[in-house]
């Protein structure tokens, strides 16, 4: 999946070199067309964002406050929080736009083609694709925000209501009922576990082509235990 229309692998930029890798709408999501105050609200989000993201690249998460943030987006810290009720938000927003991306995959799949098919095909394309939603992509502004989120305990733990809102959405579009929120959140579960596994390998110095096969061969293999369950791997 290519995040920013951007081509695979490269993980987008905003043209002053922060990057965002996780800015834009979901592959499949066209979005709707809007009006003119909604484009400057998110033209707001956007660069309000891109200037967080770059003052905590250089400088930590925790070193830097909402007042900065503020002043060097040249807005007032009140219109900041009405944008961003948490300081978190201003790097993990970029994640909303994918909220609910499991479950467009699920409602947009082939009359012939089950949720969970859905989904494999959905990952794997993403993995070809080195989206960086599956951890797959070694581009440096990619690795940069990754370190980035996954260095700030704060940013990991707001992390957890993003998913959980994914968890969601994909149980509503799975049904609604017990059953499909087990299963909702055991696949968002395997989705975040490869993604973070694979994300290990590429911060530890191998490439992303190196990880590939062994991602794909993972994903395949975890999207089989979805599929046969627990007792489906053997006893151990």
């Amino acid at each position: 999946m290519v995040m920013n229309g951007e081509k695979p692998g490269n993980g987008g930029t905003d043209g002053s070199g922060v990057g965002a890798p996780f800015r834009g709408p979901a592959l499949g999501h066209e979005p709707a067309p809007v009006g003119l105050r909604e484009r400057k609200k998110r033209l707001t989000y956007q660069a309000v964002s891109d200037a967080a993201v770059a003052m905590f690249l250089e400088r930590g998460f925790d070193k830097v406050s909402v007042a900065e943030v503020a002043a060097a987006a040249d807005i007032s810290k009140p219109t900041l929080f009405r944008y961003f009720p948490a300081k978190e938000d201003l790097v993990l927003h970029r994640f909303a736009d994918h909220e609910d991306e499991a479950a467009r995959v699920v409602t947009a799949r082939s009359p012939d083609e089950t949720p969970l098919d859905a989904l494999r095909r959905h990952f794997l394309d993403g993995l070809d694709r080195r989206d960086p939603v599956t951890g797959l992509c070694d581009a440096p502004q990619v690795l940069a925000f990754l370190r980035l989120l996954y260095g700030t305990p704060s940013l990991v733990a707001r992390l957890h209501a993003y998913q959980s809102r994914s968890e969601a959405a994909l149980a509503r579009a799975l049904g609604g009922g017990v059953p499909d929120k087990l299963a909702a959140g055991q696949i968002i579960a395997v989705l975040r576990i490869l993604a973070l596994e694979n994300w290990r390998r590429i911060d530890a110095g191998e490439s992303a082509d190196r990880v590939y096969a062994s991602a794909v061969q993972a994903a395949e293999e975890a999207f089989v235990q979805l599929r046969t369950g627990l007792e489906g791997r053997g006893r151990r």
